[in-house]
């Protein structure tokens, strides 16, 4: 039963959608302020890897739980909770003093995030009970989402190379704060009395094992990849993941169903988006660099240069849902990985002489690429579940890609340390890991064109209509 909703529908809607719009501006926001905080907190690679890697781990491990949490301990309560939490979170990341207390905001960040983001969208569900109602709102949701990722990186660069890296965050709090004091007035109370309990047992083994993993590939180029503490950091993974699995198989209310990898689409669809957020996420956290530390760009610059990347992204992502409608699932998705691989390829050539004229359509190529990967492989995700199961399985997916990134970041960043510490050059170190995210790429357009060739069973959802509900 939802209460106190409709009479102010227009003002919950611009609540939602502000909200997410703070979410994904600020993940897009802090690959400008790299440059910056390097400098000025005094830190490695690692340390700029944690800086995100935190806030991303976070957000990964938490997005299930927070949705199945709004749903049953009220969706009004959590979305202000989250936005309290994310705001507060954002004034510690601006006055840290040094780079463990920017870490632990960046922590508090993505519990906010990860509580405020699915509450947003359940609220807007829950707010418009007609179908083409609902698809109209979680369109400027959805666009809102895109607004925010194309202005993050113009956005840091203004604002850091006018007051430094903690502006990027004290933006977060005049918006907190309005979205608080507008929430308490329009934003009616609903929830699900039949959602699932929360699965303690799951969060806490998935943060804790994806963690671990993350420690040993953000730390073992500087402690040494056969380093006990590193090694111990592996093993530690492997068992609690191991441990994971089955308490996920046996539990009654799993946070991640087990059995809903057994249809082929599902678990095509989510292994090529942890390709997407491992590539995406991995290769644009070195983006900014690139340009400030290559090629001797300021700040600012480097921010506005990135924006081919970001703005190809929001322009082609509403179309990709009819490409996949009208050429099928398969097609679109093998297309865009691949067109991202070249592009990631292309970007792995570049060089401190290299100008821009020749840099900005590689940026394109990729952000065109994933554009046409994400809404299908969600709406694929979706569609190979029942219908009662559409907002776990749309949750799956982006846990999957917040894994990816997770995982991306950690895992270039080592490629390039890697580099280093064997007398390569920064720029060097770079152009691998470009390669490598464009190798990885690759290699999932090959395993999501091949796997989905084979004939399904019966029983299986046709790729080729998978998206056809996934956009509106």
């Amino acid at each position: 039963m939802v209460t106190g909703v409709r009479p102010g529908r227009a003002g919950l809607l611009a609540v939602a959608c502000l909200g997410q719009f703070m979410v994904l501006l600020d993940s897009t926001i802090v690959g400008a302020a790299l440059p910056d905080m390097q400098q000025r907190l005094h830190t490695r690679l690692s340390g700029l890897q944690w800086i995100v890697d935190a806030y991303v781990l976070l957000v990964a491990m938490l997005l299930l739980s927070g949705g199945v949490f709004a749903d049953r301990f009220g969706r009004r309560k959590v979305f202000l909770a989250g936005v309290a939490v994310f705001t507060a979170a954002s004034v510690l990341c601006a006055v840290a003093p040094s780079i463990g207390w920017l870490v632990a905001g960046r922590v508090l960040q993505g519990v906010g995030a990860a509580a405020l983001s699915p509450a947003s969208l359940a609220l807007l569900a829950a707010a418009y009970p007609v179908p083409q109602e609902r698809v109209r709102a979680i369109g400027l949701w959805a666009g809102f989402s895109g607004i925010g990722l194309a202005a993050g990186p113009p956005a840091g660069g203004i604002l850091v190379d006018a007051f430094g890296w903690p502006a990027i965050f004290l933006v977060n709090a005049p918006i907190g704060a309005v979205l608080l004091l507008v929430g308490l007035r329009v934003l009616g109370e609903s929830r699900n009395p039949n959602a699932p309990a929360i699965d303690v047992p799951g969060t806490v083994l998935s943060v804790l094992g994806v963690g671990a993993l993350t420690y040993g590939l953000i730390e073992g180029g500087s402690r040494g990849w056969t380093s006990p503490v590193i090694l111990g950091g592996f093993a530690a993974a492997v068992a609690i993941l191991a441990v994971f699995v089955v308490v996920e198989g046996r539990g009654a209310t799993p946070m991640l169903p087990l059995r809903l990898f057994r249809q082929r689409l599902f678990t095509v669809s989510n292994t090529a988006m942890v390709v997407v957020g491992f590539a995406l996420m991995g290769s644009s956290f070195f983006f900014s660099q690139f340009f400030v530390y290559v090629q001797g760009s300021s700040i600012l610059r480097a921010g506005l240069q990135t924006l081919p990347a970001s703005l190809a992204m929001v322009v082609v992502s509403p179309y990709a849902g009819r490409f996949a409608a009208r050429y099928g699932f398969r097609i679109v998705v093998t297309a865009g990985l691949a067109l991202a691989g070249l592009g990631l390829l292309a970007l792995g050539l570049v060089h401190a002489d290299t100008g821009y004229g020749n840099v900005w359509w590689r940026l394109a190529v990729v952000g065109i690429g994933f554009a046409l990967t994400m809404s299908p492989l969600t709406g694929a995700a979706i569609q190979a579940v029942s219908a009662q199961e559409g907002g776990l399985a749309s949750g799956v997916s982006s846990t999957s890609r917040q894994i990816g990134a997770v995982l991306g970041v950690a895992v270039l960043g080592a490629v390039v340390r890697t580099r280093e510490a064997g007398g390569a050059s920064f720029e060097a170190g770079l152009n691998s890991a470009f390669l490598t995210a464009g190798a990885v790429t690759l290699a999932g357009a090959a395993f999501t064109g091949l796997w989905l060739a084979r004939p399904s069973p019966a029983n299986a959802p046709a790729p080729s209509t998978t998206t056809t509900r996934s956009r509106p």
